[in-house]
């Protein structure tokens, strides 16, 4: 009996489709990444803060202008603070001249502790010499009491005079050095006024301009070393025990588009950004001058491992529990297979079969 034509047909198409679609592994170089996003960043980044209120009168740097550690950026307003220093220096001046040799207080001092001292030796022989009167009864005791009464006094103003010279000079010095330090907290305070760097770098953004208001600590600059860039990645916690100090970073910079750069991981730092449940990873460009665009966004792999020549099958044909399907003898049957690198295309095979096995692509 002949079966219709369109019967037959349908029959050929069922009958092709029962055939497995097979593959047989093959030998090639495969390479495990983990991918990671983020944002290249100059390495020592960081902001410039005014530490005073005030008005902007003189901006000195412009962006991209490269710069030495304390030189000024910004220049704040500071008439009254400059006033203050004139003061505290006008005070140092007078309290240094008062304990100089030059000092009219001190020479004052110094005459009346001299005229106590001659006072004082005057009235001592005086005194001796009606001692010895009196021990031989020329003199009376009467005498001899007035006598003993303008030594006594005399010794007291000599002491006197000695104590006030050591107690003012000491106070006029005290003066002296709290006049030094209110002058070196004045000038402190008006070079606060003046906005520095704090390292050698590069401005990368002034954010003031001449005229504008500031208040303390009011970001005013970011700084950032000049040549070296960091590239600050974000790692997906089920990645970041795959990462290790030293591997090699492949990544893409969206300004200059399709341009593969080499990097290395320099740093993995331990707390994971709850946010995006993400681990932060640095890197440091092979060639330093690679890319000197700063905050510009990157996509990057980091290479786990990589080996030659490999024993690899499509990663859709590992099963779960690393086995595959494979014909042996013409029948479709499960294999055991211990598998090694994978990734999204590509699944190492180790040990379970060769580049002979006849491997069914799942489906089939």
């Amino acid at each position: 009996m002949r079966l219709p034509f369109i019967l037959c047909t349908l029959l050929v198409v069922l009958s092709s489709c029962k055939q497995n679609s097979t593959v047989h592994p093959v030998r090639k170089n495969i390479i495990e990444t983990v991918y990671a996003s983020g944002t290249i960043i100059p390495e020592n980044e960081h902001t410039v803060y005014s530490l005073v209120n005030g008005t902007i009168v003189e901006k000195r740097v412009t962006d991209g202008d490269s710069l030495s550690k304390n030189e000024i950026l910004y220049v704040v307003r500071n008439e009254a603070q400059t006033a203050r220093l004139d003061a505290a220096k006008q005070l140092y001046e007078n309290a240094t001249l008062n304990t100089s040799d030059a000092s009219p207080v001190i020479a004052d001092l110094r005459l009346a502790m001299q005229s106590a001292e001659s006072k004082f030796k005057t009235d001592s022989v005086q005194y001796i010499r009606y001692q010895k009167l009196l021990d031989s009864n020329v003199i009376t005791h009467s005498q001899f009491d007035d006598i003993s009464n303008a030594y006594t006094i005399s010794l007291n103003n000599m002491r006197s005079t000695q104590e006030r010279y050591r107690s003012t000079l000491h106070d006029l010095r005290v003066t002296a050095s709290n006049a030094k330090s209110q002058v070196a907290a004045a000038e402190t305070d008006l070079d606060n006024f003046y906005i520095r760097t704090d390292t050698d770098g590069a401005v990368f953004q002034t954010l003031k301009e001449v005229g504008e208001a500031v208040r303390m600590s009011e970001p005013v600059a970011l700084l950032g070393s000049k040549e070296r860039r960091t590239i600050k990645l974000a790692v997906d916690q089920q990645d970041i025990d795959k990462i290790s100090v030293g591997q090699q970073v492949l990544l893409k910079n969206d300004v200059t588009g399709n341009t593969i750069y080499e990097a290395r991981v320099v740093k993995i730092y331990p707390t994971m950004n709850v946010a995006d449940q993400t681990f932060r990873v640095d890197a440091e460009f092979t060639i330093p001058s690679a890319s000197s665009f700063v905050h510009s966004s990157v996509e990057a792999n980091i290479i786990i491992r990589k080996k030659t020549n490999a024993l690899v099958i499509p990663r859709q044909s590992l099963l779960s529990g690393d086995s595959v399907f494979v014909i042996s003898s013409g029948t479709k049957k499960t294999v055991a297979v211990k598998s090694g690198i994978l990734t999204l295309d590509d699944a190492e095979i180790l040990s379970g079969i060769d580049e002979h096995t006849e491997i069914v692509l799942p489906g089939q």
